[in-house]
């Protein structure tokens, strides 16, 4: 849930974890505001058109959709615990999402940018590392590579 500063009541807004449609980065950015916070900070991963020497088409990812849900629940809530977070959503595509889209969004507000940043960090972290979501690439020499989420 994030809440908006821009009413005087502040509005709470659920975000699925999990989005099969495009990921709306601004909006989410318009809504991640809150007026204890001095620092906003939004991860943005987004399809490139190349990986390891190849061109990319364009990426496909699946998720254990219940699962995925879940799970980035509760590292959105470890982040909440670990840090004084006034603010802190994520949200991963699935289906096919092409060069230039947004795969996945983390957001995190707080007091100060360090607690904001390390937070942030943590999430998208947590998030390639541990939630059943699985990437697909597709090359533009008709081949593909499922795997390699993250570069650990």
């Amino acid at each position: 849930m994030i809440q908006s500063a821009y009413s005087p009541q502040a509005v709470e807004v659920e975000v699925a974890a999990i989005s099969a449609e495009p990921l709306d980065v601004a909006g989410l950015f318009a809504l991640a505001h809150h007026p204890e916070a001095g620092a906003v900070v939004l991860f943005s991963g987004e399809v490139r058109n190349h990986n390891n020497g190849m061109a990319v088409d364009y990426l496909e990812y699946e998720a254990h959709e219940s699962m995925a849900i879940k799970m980035i629940g509760s590292i959105v809530d470890d982040a909440k615990k670990k840090w004084p977070l006034n603010i802190a959503v994520a949200q991963h595509r699935t289906g096919k999402v092409s060069v230039g889209e947004t795969a996945v969004i983390v957001i995190t507000a707080t007091a100060h940018r360090s607690e904001a940043y390390a937070a942030n960090e943590y999430i998208i972290h947590r998030i390639k590392h541990e939630a059943p979501i699985w990437k697909c690439e597709y090359f533009s020499d008709g081949t593909k590579l499922w795997g390699g989420n993250c570069n650990c």
